[in-house]
């Protein structure tokens, strides 16, 4: 099999492994302002990938995704109890959607 095959190949994702890359939108100022620019943010699995985020979104929400970008916010140390803990690690993904397509994260999935 050739890259260009290889390459082209799209993982098929179950409704539920949809559901486990996708964790839930992110509703902050900053997320809403990247509205503007046909972004949206999602807390995404700590282990997925640009193209199963990709998949998922498209799935899910039913639209044409342009390109993903990934970033880990490292968990904070922080005291509970008196005692130190960790918190987790969390992952955000910025989906860029193709001009004119937009999620409305209030109205539920499609």
């Amino acid at each position: 099999m050739s890259e260009v095959a290889a390459k082209k190949r799209v993982k098929q994702l179950s409704r539920e492994s949809m559901y486990t890359i996708i964790r839930s939108p992110i509703v902050t100022e900053k997320a809403t302002m990247l509205a503007e620019r046909n972004q949206t943010a999602f807390r995404v699995a700590i282990d997925a990938t640009k193209p199963e985020i990709k998949a998922a979104v498209e799935g899910l929400f039913g639209v044409k995704v342009v390109s993903v970008s990934t970033l880990v916010v490292k968990g904070k140390t922080k005291r509970f109890k008196g005692r130190p803990g960790q918190r987790s690690d969390v992952k955000k993904a910025y989906v860029r959607l193709a001009e004119g397509q937009t999620i409305d994260l209030s109205s539920g999935l499609a």
